[in-house]
């Protein structure tokens, strides 16, 4: 049972700001404590993404929770990574249930059996991978691609707290603030407090909104009645899906952006912890498919390896999988109770918008760092020219349409770096691997 056994690191070695590395943990408190921070950092956008496909959000926090524990199972605790709803499945799923934006999707279980066919999709090329190795999907994608797939996917989401998350004038100094507090957080403490930048600049960034909103009257006033009045436990409303061929093969191709997400994530994981987690990608889709399976069979949002969690990493240099397993309970406990989805709502949206900017900037920026890691020549015009692509197809939402099927901004980028390099490298030869190797 070598998966449940961590290597134990005393608590100084936060302090001295030390790595602690995939089978190795913290004291349980503090382990616990960085569990809760990378609930927080997934929340926003696990909650997000349910909300605005007419879900119930309570489902889709209890099926991330259960989905990382059957991802840690499957991977055998080698590699460090929380499962959360995906935003790839947002567009699909609107256009295969016909939701109209507001309230509950009525028809969510159409939606649910074409979440189960990805995930399904999804398993199969998992189980390839795991047959054939990942040779193949190194050649499509070397890491001027991956690069920037992983920047785009932070690109990609950035309009989401600039263009929906500050209503007013107010709201954007209130993001303003909250990107500062983080940063204040992050480079002015230690310790523990530092590795929690998150979570604590977001209660510092939520204390100045109240003072400035409920005490001043700037803004939309703080309201914690609905916290009040949830159950403190109470069943989530599950859905049982629906198969209809229709809208499975309008959702099943998600799959190919899923395997690029989880692709960028391991490289991401590989580059920041500097050990090779390749041989466990076959195990990391599988597990991916699996879970996203499942949460779709009880009523939840297909799930994939969450960016924001390697945000999370990057910021606190803690990669133990341990982390996830605590995060993943307690996702699977809040998921119980009402209270806490209330407390959640309760968070005034600037300030998450505020989270959500330093967040999918750490993505981006993740991105960059696996250009820098892996030396990425761009006095190749090959290298040049795939990247400026990727960046702006991701960044700009480039959609394309194939009859009823649309690909956009993460997906477009994602094919079309695979496809740009593919056909610039004809006839050109390895010199980047050469050349890394002679470095």
């Amino acid at each position: 049972m070598g998966m449940f056994h961590w290597t134990e690191k005393p608590a100084q070695v936060l302090q001295q700001g030390g790595v602690i590395a995939p089978d190795e943990r913290l004291p349980w408190p503090q382990t616990a404590a960085m569990g809760v921070q990378h609930v927080i950092a997934m929340f926003g956008a696990t909650v997000l993404a349910p909300i605005l496909m007419g879900f119930d959000p309570n489902i889709a926090i209890l099926m991330s929770g259960i989905g990382t524990l059957i991802f840690f199972v499957i991977t055998g605790g080698k590699v460090p990574s929380y499962l959360g709803s995906s935003f790839a499945f947002i567009g699909v799923v609107i256009a295969a249930s016909a939701y109209a934006g507001k309230g509950p999707n009525a028809n969510i279980a159409v939606a649910l059996g074409g979440i189960i066919a990805c995930g399904v999709v999804y398993t199969i090329i998992g189980a390839i991978v795991q047959a054939a190795g990942t040779g193949w999907i190194e050649k499509l994608m070397p890491p001027v691609v991956t690069g920037a797939v992983v920047a785009v996917i932070g690109l990609n989401l950035a309009g989401i707290p600039i263009k929906n998350m500050a209503a007013s004038n107010f709201d954007s100094w209130m993001q303003a603030v909250t990107f500062v507090c983080v940063g204040l957080v992050a480079v002015f403490t230690r310790g523990m407090v530092q590795r929690l930048l998150i979570l604590v600049g977001l209660i510092v960034a939520s204390i100045v909104y109240a003072v400035l909103a409920n005490g001043l009257g700037l803004g939309k006033p703080l309201d914690l009645s609905g916290i009040a009045n949830a159950a403190w436990i109470g069943w989530p409303a599950f859905t049982a899906p629906v198969f209809e061929p229709g809208a499975m093969l309008l959702i099943a191709p998600v799959a190919v952006i899923l395997v690029a997400e989880n692709l960028g994530h391991i490289k991401a994981v590989t580059a920041m912890t500097g050990r090779n987690l390749d041989q466990y990608m076959g195990r990391a889709f599988i597990g991916d498919g699996v879970a996203t399976m499942v949460s779709g069979a009880a009523g939840g949002t297909g799930v994939t390896t969450y960016a924001e969690n390697i945000g999370v990493m990057a910021a606190t240099k803690i990669y133990s999988t341990a982390v996830f397993v605590t995060a993943a309970v307690i996702a699977v406990v809040l998921g119980f109770s009402p209270k806490f989805g209330a407390v959640i709502q309760a968070i005034p949206l600037p300030v998450m918008g505020g989270v959500s900017i330093v967040v999918f900037g750490l993505i981006a920026i993740a991105g960059a760092k696996i250009w820098v890691d892996n030396r990425v020549d761009f006095s190749q015009n090959r290298n040049l020219i795939v990247a400026a692509i990727t960046l702006v197809l991701g960044t700009g939402d480039f959609t394309l349409k194939f009859g009823g099927f649309a690909l956009g901004g993460i997906g477009t980028a994602t094919f079309g770096a695979i496809l740009l390099y593919a056909l610039l490298n004809r006839g050109q030869g390895e010199p980047t691997a050469q050349a890394r190797r002679a470095a």
